[in-house]
């Protein structure tokens, strides 16, 4: 990984971006496409879409998802303590301690979300888990009319951002899910900037995947692709714990993973697949027989349909503040996908 390419993960991991809160991020994004990109475009929804070779008539869509699970205000009491509600889907028992960032208009505001001390729990709360109604972000604050001076109802608030680096290559933090499949697509899109590719590549920084898949549904109607890659994250199941007769065997650090399944087009698949060979790229295979729960599913049946293909990095602990992930697998997954995009000729047909 180059210098600018580290620079790229260091600023997407360091940045906060809840869920229809993505402003921040996708200008770390335009900033890094703006010397590379033919055309750049911001969306109504906040969706970046850059091309490289526009006029070329056959589109490929590569896409990834900026925004992260987060929380959103709700309500400041009397004494300055914040109330929230979950954006995306957590599991309350994650965020208990857990430091965060409180995106105010004003400045970004540092908390700690907190409960009742151990001590002072009743027998039957302490055999209980915790719920979301019994957790509030205390950022020091002495009264409401104090905490209301910096913080709105609607402020969105992230985990504390940042990553720690572990042993072999591997880094763990909050938002891995999705801004290290962003990075295989922008990095991806940088190393198409020297050539000209067949085809049109389009790269798209979607926002509200988290919440439905939002921004990647209109984005791929607007874009029209004949052909879409969505990058994403999948669950390693080389943890304690985690059933490998249903999730398959995948494992950090042994190669992205391109899936097999109803929502993925069979060509699209072997080309990848062909692509990893050829570049001496580890890829791991994994099956899903439904439609998949990320941008892959909006992407495959926009307009008349589009020829679509899904590649993940396999992340542990995701919806959490320690996703952990391979520096080796985004570096894999950048140097498959842009082979691919690179020589995928401009004739090519994807019908099954």
């Amino acid at each position: 990984m180059d210098d600018i390419a580290r620079k790229l993960l260091d600023d997407l991991l360091a940045t906060p971006g809840t869920s229809g809160y993505e402003e921040q991020v996708q200008q770390v994004v335009r900033d890094f496409l703006k010397p590379l990109a033919d055309r750049i475009e911001t969306d109504v929804h906040g969706n970046v879409i850059a091309y490289k070779n526009p006029e070329a008539p056959h589109r490929i869509l590569i896409d990834a998802h900026c925004d992260q699970i987060g929380l959103v205000v709700s309500h400041v009491d009397d004494s300055g303590f914040l109330f929230f509600q979950t954006v995306g889907g957590w599991d309350p028992q994650q965020l208990v301690g857990q430091q965060v960032i409180v995106g105010s208009a004003s400045e970004p505001i540092p908390g700690v979300i907190s409960r009742k001390a151990i001590h002072l729990l009743e027998d039957s709360e302490r055999n209980q888990v915790v719920k979301l109604p019994d957790l509030w972000i205390d950022i020091g604050a002495s009264s409401g009319a104090e905490a209301r001076e910096r913080v709105r109802v609607g402020d969105p608030v992230t985990l504390r951002p940042g990553y720690v680096p572990l042993m072999n290559r591997r880094i763990a933090g909050p938002a891995m899910d999705d801004r290290v499949g962003l990075w295989v697509a922008l990095e991806s899109f940088r190393r198409c900037a020297d050539v000209r590719p067949p085809c049109c590549i389009v790269v798209v920084s979607a926002v509200q995947e988290e919440i439905g898949l939002r921004g990647a549904k209109t984005a791929a109607y607007a874009v029209d692709p004949h052909v879409g890659i969505a990058l994403e994250v999948t669950h390693a199941t080389d943890c304690p714990s985690v059933d490998k007769r249903q999730q398959g065997d995948l494992r950090v650090g042994n190669g992205p993973v391109v899936f097999r399944g109803p929502n993925m087009n069979p060509k699209v698949f072997a080309a990848l697949e062909r692509s990893a060979t050829l570049t001496n790229t580890r890829m791991q295979v994994a099956a899903c027989g439904r439609a998949a729960p990320n941008d892959s599913n909006s992407i495959q049946v926009s307009r008349a349909g589009v020829a679509t293909g899904l590649i993940s990095i396999p992340n542990r602990y995701m919806h959490s503040g320690v996703e952990l992930v391979s520096l080796d697998d985004l570096e894999g997954a950048a140097t498959m996908l842009s082979h691919f995009l690179t020589t995928t000729p401009a004739d090519a047909d994807w019908t099954p």
